[in-house]
């Protein structure tokens, strides 16, 4: 059975490999610190028999984005600053890759994120696509490019509400 749990010390991060060296680095070198820091949350795609091995992951942050990136009729409806969450990092394992893991890492993010709007006040969730293919990718979710950088994405609380 699949489950996501937040990085911890017991997952096998040495081995994880997305095929992007700066992925693997992040996970295996930088993403407990921030944790331990406060500056974001790493959560790992696990199967339940045999939790150690990372399937998957993805990476949370709170973040503050300027109204003039955002589509115009939302911009009009907010201060020249709002914040939001940052869907940092997403990656799946080389040897995972093409089996829907990381609809379902996305799937929980989500989660996470309503789950934070009703805690915190925010207005959406945002990516930053690497490229074009991950662009479609995110667009499928609902995912809109901000003006000025096609691979700054949004999916605004009235999208992600409709998850619930």
């Amino acid at each position: 059975m699949l489950k996501i749990k937040l990085l911890d010390k017991s997952h096998e991060r040495a081995q994880f490999d997305c095929g992007n060296p700066a992925l693997n680095f992040y996970l295996q070198r930088t993403a407990r610190q921030h944790i331990s820091k406060g500056m974001s949350r790493t959560f790992v795609l696990v199967n339940g028999d045999n939790p150690r091995v990372i399937l998957g992951f993805y990476t949370l942050s709170i973040c503050e984005i300027e109204t003039d990136y955002l589509p115009k009729e939302i911009a009009k409806k907010y201060p020249d600053q709002v914040p939001a969450v940052k869907l940092a990092r997403l990656a799946v394992s080389i040897k995972h890759q093409h089996k829907k893991f990381g609809h379902y890492l996305i799937g929980s993010a989500v989660e996470k994120v309503i789950l934070i709007s009703e805690n915190v006040g925010i207005i959406g969730l945002f990516v930053d696509a690497k490229d074009g293919h991950a662009k479609e990718y995110y667009e499928q979710f609902g995912f809109i490019s901000l003006q000025g950088n096609p691979l700054f994405l949004f999916l605004p609380m009235q999208t992600l509400n409709k998850y619930k």
